[in-house]
């Protein structure tokens, strides 16, 4: 991956260069565990609050009310067909916060994935629905080809924010992508997230933005760190 523009700097992002700025765990943090199936219901809805100003989100379904319906069946879809099965799937253990994870030996299947996430099309059934396919399409067709982590979601309780919840998710599994010396990437849909993912390591390597008119999605990949001695 050697296409990321090494003029691109994330807003706010900290320049100086350590595996101390991210990965190591800090005293007090928010305890992490894996998530189980009963623990979906509540996530789901806590991922639909964090999602409620998500530009992408907001582009793809008309309405408050279909966007919140399609969000919680998106995000019970994408956990329980699709991500829980793979066991990288965490929370915090109030359900504060949850990341969405998939290990580099996963066999990718666009179209299969795509179909999983079926029962949030109703929810699409609008002027939007085409466009919206459309852009799922686009951006699966964007995903790197070479072996990495793949964090797909990544959202918080917005009463929580602020609180270090989605830094201590982020550093549950980046510990481990470490350790095994793999990449990670992953994709933003909102630019102040862009800095928290900075923070850790990730790069921008493409700022798309799609022909579809919606809003922009920052592409990032991080290369594995090692401690410093």
């Amino acid at each position: 991956m050697d296409d990321r523009p090494a003029q691109w700097t994330a807003p706010g992002a900290l320049t100086t260069p350590g595996y101390h700025l991210g990965v190591e765990p800090r005293p007090g943090q928010p305890t992490v565990r894996p998530v189980v199936a009963s623990d979906v219901p509540a996530l789901a809805g806590m991922l639909v609050r964090s999602f409620a100003d998500d530009p992408v989100a907001n582009f793809m379904f008309a309405g408050e009310r279909r966007r919140q319906r399609g969000l919680h069946s998106f995000f019970t879809s994408q956990m329980r067909r699709q991500y829980l099965p793979l066991g990288y799937v965490y929370t915090t253990a109030d359900l504060g916060g949850a990341a969405v994870w998939a290990p580099p030996d996963r066999t990718r299947h666009p179209v299969r994935e795509l179909l999983q996430l079926l029962p949030t099309a109703p929810y699409l059934a609008s002027s939007r629905m085409v466009r919206a396919m459309r852009l799922l399409f686009e951006i699966e067709s964007l995903h790197p080809k070479e072996r990495h982590w793949y964090l797909a979601t990544l959202g918080t309780e917005p009463a929580r924010q602020g609180q270090g919840i989605g830094s201590a998710l982020l550093r549950k599994v980046l510990a481990r992508v470490d350790e095994e010396g793999s990449p990670a990437y992953l994709e933003s849909s909102k630019e102040r997230n862009v800095s928290l993912y900075a923070r850790f390591g990730f790069e921008v390597i493409d700022e798309h933005h799609s022909e579809l008119g919606s809003p922009p999605i920052w592409r990032m990949w991080r290369e594995p760190m090692v401690p410093e001695l």
